[in-house]
């Protein structure tokens, strides 16, 4: 399964596209691994999952075809 990341995600990851050998079940599946792979995940205020183009809560399945979107905090203004 291949996730994308973008921003400071990309730069904790170190790469824009992280490729998983097993494809979490759902997105709470995905935060875990995220976490367990990645602690630095866990000092960002917000950390959002997109699949397939919209916003997914953690209990949204995951499938090997989605496209899934690391989503981190942004700042504007």
């Amino acid at each position: 399964m291949k996730v994308i990341a973008f921003g400071i995600a990309k730069e904790i990851i170190g790469q824009q596209y992280l490729n998983l050998e097993e494809a979490p079940s759902n997105v709470l599946e995905l935060k875990k691994h995220l976490l367990e792979h990645y602690p630095e995940f866990m000092e960002l205020a917000s950390l959002r999952i997109a699949v397939n183009e919209a916003y997914a809560e953690d209990g949204h399945p995951l499938n090997e075809s989605d496209e899934i979107v690391i989503i981190p905090p942004v700042s504007g203004g």
